[in-house]
């Protein structure tokens, strides 16, 4: 049998089978990708193939009936969205699989996104062939200064090449935009806790029921409200779903050499091309064409930041978090 991982629980999955049913199952086997070890072998987004095996006990059969249901075999992924598990660095957390759209929600305050939580994000995304789209999001809350903000952060990621959209979740504004953009796509919801991304799920899908939660007065983060990685179904002729995951707290980059992390930023990318030096790490060598925009107030500062913290990212245990 095969189908699609719809939900997973940490212990077990749910998964939607070709013909409809849904089906809980646990893993089977030992699985790999390209040989990085993973804290969830399993994501939302893969097609897998399930196999049945008979019960061993009363117990057994009064939970699962005549069968217990194992994923057997995880298909080839076409993308993913992967991140360094904040707590074992040399293991990968996989997100979501099979991602036509991720939709990073962005807070410029209560809770803060730093920019380079986004540009790891963005990176991220780039090396696995991810498209994104950033939603700032509380846009009924905004004071004067956090309104100007916005409106700096969209500017520059639109001149990056994202596609930014300014909403509210608490009350619908801008969702119209977002939901065109989405319909017809399997899309990722990811972004820090408290960013709204529970009541932006429950605008978009009417009757997911996600929890919501108000923001610490203390710290000004947001609290954890989704425990598991689940996909809703859009409504609408279009179809699509949406792959709501808990709240991330940093983004720690797996897997990319420092030779390849410019290539993952479009606008440094795009820079080198006029550098001196074909290996050009854009930190110091002369002639360099990134450190020139830099300079001449042509590459924003906090994208050269996020650039340089990423360089960092290949010392032994390393981890930078969001903040």
């Amino acid at each position: 049998m095969h189908g699609t991982v719809i939900r997973n629980t940490g212990n077990s999955y749910v998964v939607r089978l070709d013909d409809g049913r849904e089906l809980e199952c646990k893993v089977k086997g030992n699985f790999r990708l390209r040989g990085i070890r993973s804290t969830s072998p399993v994501a939302v987004g893969d097609r897998v193939t399930v196999a049945a095996s008979a019960v061993r006990g009363a117990a057994d059969a009064a939970a699962h009936g005549d069968a217990v249901h194992y994923i057997t075999e995880i298909g080839e992924r076409r993308n993913y969205i992967v991140r360094k598990a904040s707590n074992l660095s040399k293991q990968s957390h996989i997100l979501a699989a099979n991602v036509d759209l991720a939709v990073l929600v962005v807070t410029v305050a209560r809770p803060e996104t730093s920019t380079t939580f986004v540009d790891r994000f963005l990176a991220s995304a780039e090396a696995y062939r991810v498209p994104v789209v950033l939603a700032f999001n509380k846009a009924d809350e905004f004071s004067a200064d956090e309104r100007d903000t916005t409106g700096y952060l969209m500017a520059l990621y639109r001149e990056v090449g994202y596609d930014c959209h300014l909403v509210s979740a608490r009350t619908g504004y801008g969702l119209d935009a977002l939901g065109q953009a989405m319909a017809g796509r399997v899309c990722l919801l990811a972004g820090h806790s408290g960013v709204g991304k529970s009541t932006l799920l429950n605008r978009l899908v009417p009757g997911a029921g996600a929890r919501t939660a108000e923001i610490s007065q203390v710290h000004g983060t947001g609290m954890h409200t989704t425990t598991f990685s689940e996909l809703y179904d859009l409504p609408g002729e279009a179809g699509g779903a949406v792959i709501d995951i808990p709240g991330i707290k940093g983004f720690g980059t797996f897997d990319m050499e420092p030779a390849e992390v410019a290539h993952y930023f479009r606008d440094i990318f795009a820079l080198s091309a006029d550098c001196r030096f074909n290996n050009c790490t854009h930190t110091r060598e002369p002639g360099c064409a990134v450190l020139g925009a830099l300079e001449e107030h042509r590459l924003a500062p906090s994208r050269y930041a996020s650039y340089l913290s990423m360089l960092d990212d290949k010392e032994e245990g390393k981890y930078r978090s969001a903040f």
